[in-house]
Formats: structure tokens, sequence, C-alpha cells
């Protein structure tokens, strides 16, 4: 939650450094320092430092004159991640039904500050899919994950100031926060999320919260496929499905890897 200054609480240096890291996506693999700049909005001094700081920790490197992208320092905490965060057989075996029964794409996605991660992932057996990198960082204002993951309680009560930074993410603006919130709500009562062309167009997506003991949503686990799939004769049966995958998976006992 935002101090009274709207700073995020801890070391204020360490948030920015994070942040300009954060900048570097699929969509943005590399940075000017100009770019980072603007962006970040940070003062040009002030990048700097903090550019030159991670190159030599080997978090970015250069490419070229003024122009970075994620360094070499990133490879070993890639492989530890991938070995502590490793989805357990019995998750697995859920998502393989859910996509076998479905015939799409399943994904199990984490929520990672303001923007959701693609776990895991089984394929669809129908020839078109719609499929996410694995690893990849997509925001959180749109997409059915997004919604589910964005009804985990304390977003909603104790620390609204999240779904505030989300939509102001977003191409709608601050003003889209309470459209947000009322849309994660409705998530967290019903228990699942459709949505329709809201990130990419033409792409639709079902996704149910995969919750601890204590209600806090660990995880959205669903699927998604071109939106024409996704019709009124389909959905049910697909909701059907991920509410089905999603309690399998909460009774394997997983969950999920926040210490929240």
């Amino acid at each position: 939650m935002a101090d009274l200054d709207g700073e995020l609480p801890g070391v204020r240096s360490v948030h920015r450094a994070l942040d300009l890291l954060e900048r570097f996506d699929d969509e943005h693999p590399q940075w000017t320092l100009a770019e980072l700049t603007a962006a970040s909005g940070l003062p040009k001094t002030t990048v700097l430092r903090l550019v030159m700081t991670l190159e030599q920790r080997g978090l970015v490197a250069a490419t070229g004159p003024g122009r970075y992208a994620i360094g070499p320092g990133f490879l070993r905490w890639s492989r530890l991640s991938s070995a502590s965060m490793e989805i357990p057989p019995t998750v697995r075996a859920a998502m393989n039904k859910l996509a076998t029964n479905t015939g799409e794409t399943a994904n199990l996605y984490i929520r990672v500050g303001r923007t959701r991660v693609c776990l895991a992932q089984v394929q669809g057996t129908l020839s078109v899919r719609h499929t996410i990198p694995l690893g990849a960082a997509l925001p959180l204002w749109g997409g059915a994950a997004s919604k589910v993951l964005l009804s985990d309680p304390p977003l909603l009560s104790a620390d609204p100031s999240v779904i505030d930074d989300v939509a102001a993410d977003s191409p709608y603006g601050v003003s889209f926060a309470k459209k947000l919130r009322s849309e994660a709500t409705a998530a967290g009562e019903r228990g699942f999320a459709i949505t329709h062309g809201e990130r990419e167009l033409g792409a639709s997506g079902v996704s149910a919260a995969v919750r601890r003991p204590d209600g806090r949503v660990v995880a959205a686990i669903g699927i998604g496929g071109p939106t024409t799939r996704f019709n009124d004769q389909r959905l049910p049966a697909y909701v059907n499905a991920v509410r089905l995958c999603a309690k399998t998976v909460i009774a394997t006992g997983w969950s999920g890897f926040s210490a929240a």
C-alpha cells in the first residue's frame, strides 16, 4: 500500500530500479536511455545512475550506444526460479484434463505486482489456438485471469490502491478504476470471469480462482481461444470445466507461491 506521499513502502531507489527493469518486456526488449527517461518520468540523471548500477550487476547490458536490454545476470535467477516454482504433477494433470475436455489452451497465472505472469500452459487440441509465452508478464487491466486475480480480498479492501494503479496503466485512464473494481468484485462473487477482446481483439477467456483455505487468491486458472468459439452455446460448458479444474487444483492442496 502506498504511503501518504504516494510512495510504496521500502527503499525508494530499489523500487525505482525495479520499475525500470519492469519496462523491459516482449514488446520492448530494448530501451535507450532517453526512452527510459521518458517512460519512467524520472530525471535523466537518476535513470543514468540506476542503469549504470544495474549494468554493473549484470542485470542490464548495453546492446549499442545508449541502448540497453536485460542482462545475463538474470539467467542464474531464471534457472533458480524455474526449479523452485515447478508446478506439481497433480496440478498439471488437472490442466491437461481441462485442455482435453474443452479443446482450448489452459493457462495458470499468478499476480506479480501490476502484472499477471503465465506460470504453466497446456496446449489445446484444436488446430486454431491462442497461446501465451510461458513467463510472459501481461497487464492486469484486461483479461479474465486479471479479474480473478484482482478479486483477492486484500486488493478489494485492505489495499485498494493496487487496482487504482492497474487502471492507470490501461488505455482508459484513472477513471477506469471504478469499472475494474466492479468487475473484480463480480469475479470474486461468481467465482469466475469471462472476457472478450479486452487485451487482444478476437481472443476470449474464462478463468476461475485458485484459493487458499483462508480465501486468498493465489492463482487464476482458465482457458483462452478465438472469440468465435466462446459463444453462447459453448460458454456454459467452458465455465463448468474451468470451475471444476480450479476446484480440483484446490483439492490437491497446492497453495501457490505467495507467502502473504
